[in-house]
């Protein structure tokens, strides 16, 4: 098996990043089949795909003659055996349970080809965890698409203890094949690069609030006019040569000593969680939401995802 060997796409899920990832291989050119549990989870699946391509069809992405093609491509499946008919690679993004996709994966490698990759879109479980319930472990791999995956290009892959270097080149391949710009990580991690990093800049943005250093007003604020302007050209290491780094050790030398390190989560969090209120789901977390709050910022990430997506089309950062 090669990259070129790859026909046919199978995506399992439909629910927050299934369609995303259907539609960024069906933009590819690759045919795929959408497994939803039911038949309106095969509709919800393909109206969120109808509205991605709306959207990007007013910022000039595709062309009003593309879209019934690139919706032709792809079908929706409610049964495993039509999910795994004639596919060479499969991306699974169904709900964040280890059992769950331990399960849905040993069904479908006594369904798929013999050389048929299969892949997870977990956002933290391992890698060799999931991979327990194959016979065939060498051919699994974890491709973890940020959300919206069909606009941020980033996908960390991580090989684990049985993943085979044919299926971790096989797998980068297609995804630059796919606009895709993947990472590869050199060993399994809880949460991989992304959200260790994301999770230890909530824990001291937290932390903050709970010694009443800032409002989350303010975190939120510095973030989105500083450091997200400037990690979006620089990550932080770039930064750091850039900023020196002995000006960088003089500031770690006081500055890591008063971070924190607390392995059990905020009351900051777990208070609205306690109260049932977990943001945009329930109308209300750290902020209150109204239907109009929150189209107004979906809109406005949306846009200014598509903004970069169009730079990176560009060569950008290349």
């Amino acid at each position: 098996m090669n990259v070129e060997g790859i026909g046919r796409i199978c995506n399992l899920g439909t629910g927050t990043v299934g369609p995303g990832i259907t539609l960024t291989f069906a933009l590819a050119g690759y045919e795929v089949n959408m497994y939803g549990r039911s038949n309106d989870s095969i509709k919800r699946g393909m109206n969120a795909i109808t509205d991605m391509l709306k959207k990007f069809r007013e910022h000039g992405l595709v062309k009003d003659s593309d879209i019934p093609e690139i919706i032709g491509r792809i079908k929706g499946v409610t049964t495993l055996e039509e999910a795994a008919d004639g596919v060479d690679f499969v991306i699974e993004s169904i709900v964040e349970n280890l059992s769950a996709k331990q399960e849905i994966f040993a069904k479908m490698e006594r369904l798929c080809l013999v050389n048929t990759i299969f892949a997870s879109s977990t956002s933290g479980l391992t890698t060799s965890a999931i991979a327990e319930s194959l016979e065939y472990k060498e051919r699994f791999i974890v491709a973890h698409f940020w959300n919206p995956p069909h606009l941020i290009p980033l996908v960390e892959i991580v090989p684990g203890q049985y993943t085979s270097q044919n299926t971790t080149n096989i797998t980068s391949k297609l995804l630059l094949k796919i606009g895709k710009k993947p990472v590869i990580l050199k060993k399994e991690a809880l949460g991989f690069i992304g959200n260790r990093l994301q999770f230890a800049m909530l824990r001291e943005a937290l932390s903050l609030i709970d010694s009443g250093v800032a409002t989350k007003e303010a975190i939120d604020t510095t973030i989105k006019y500083a450091l997200g302007r400037r990690l979006s050209t620089t990550g932080p290491l770039e930064s750091a040569d850039l900023s020196g780094l002995d000006i960088i050790y003089d500031i770690s030398s006081y500055l890591f000593k008063d971070l924190c390190n607390d392995t059990s989560v905020s009351h900051t969090l777990t208070a609205p969680i306690d109260e049932g209120r977990l943001g945009t789901k329930t109308g209300s977390g750290f902020y209150e939401w109204t239907p109009n709050s929150l189209s107004k910022i979906s809109k406005v990430r949306e846009d200014n995802l598509i903004e970069w997506l169009k730079k990176d089309r560009n060569g950008y950062l290349e």
